[in-house]
């Protein structure tokens, strides 16, 4: 059982709320990998809680489709699916070339120069070869692109989106050979965006996307043909 995982009870949410977004988060940061088991009794003990929250959590996490019931084994991580890779960012691409084409509208200077520093930061971030940090300069980045485009409501769509595209970006981030790439596609969209080349910028977030896509569905591959030599 991870031994990072930590709960703080001394939050102002009831403790089944607690216990659950902590194992969410431990799901989505990748601290507990797809297809882990999760005994509700380890974990009860790794909390300090009763089974009782845990075994909640356990089915609302049941219910977002990050956990799935195995008859005769329980509780364990949903393993990600191409079927499912391909539908998140087949909705997360089309967004974020409509908010790379907006962006090219509206964007100020102010917002150009933020984007420059959130760009610095995250080559900052690459070159620590820290995962945690670099996703979360990564989604900061993006961030500001969506800012740009003063629409609140596609902006709600994408926070609605963003936990979903979170679990994503941490395994294909954990791809080190892919790290500078990352940081090229980055600098390729910035440089569109500042510009107001807007048939450009669209292009780029396309790309960048697409090889995000080819990275996780080669690793989803990988863990497939895994599982089978256990069996």
């Amino acid at each position: 059982m991870n031994d990072k995982l930590k709960v703080n009870i001394n939050e102002y949410l009831p403790l089944r709320d607690v216990v659950f977004n902590t194992l969410r988060q431990a799901i989505l940061t990748g601290e507990f990998t797809p297809g882990e088991r999760l005994m509700e009794i380890a974990l009860a003990e790794r909390l300090g809680v009763s089974r009782t929250p845990v075994r909640e959590a356990i089915r609302k996490l049941e219910l977002e489709g990050l956990v799935v019931m195995i008859p005769r084994k329980g509780a364990e991580v949903a393993r990600i699916t191409e079927k499912d890779l391909r539908n998140v960012l087949e909705v997360r691409c089309a967004l974020e070339e409509l908010c790379a084409s907006l962006a090219c509208e509206r964007i100020t200077e102010e917002e150009k120069e933020e984007l420059r520093i959130k760009l610095k930061e995250f080559e900052t971030a690459v070159a620590s070869k820290n995962i945690a940090e670099i996703v979360d300069k990564d989604v900061e980045f993006h961030d500001i692109i969506f800012k740009t485009t003063k629409n609140e409501r596609l902006i709600q769509i994408l926070n609605n989106l963003r936990e979903q595209i979170y679990r994503y970006r941490i395994e294909y981030t954990k791809d080190e050979d892919y790290h500078g790439v990352l940081l090229k596609e980055h600098k390729e969209i910035y440089d569109a965006i500042v510009n107001n080349e807007r048939e450009k910028a669209m292009n780029c977030v396309k790309t960048h996307i697409y090889n995000q896509e080819i990275i996780m569905i080669r690793n989803i591959q990988e863990q497939e043909v895994q599982v089978q030599k256990k069996k």
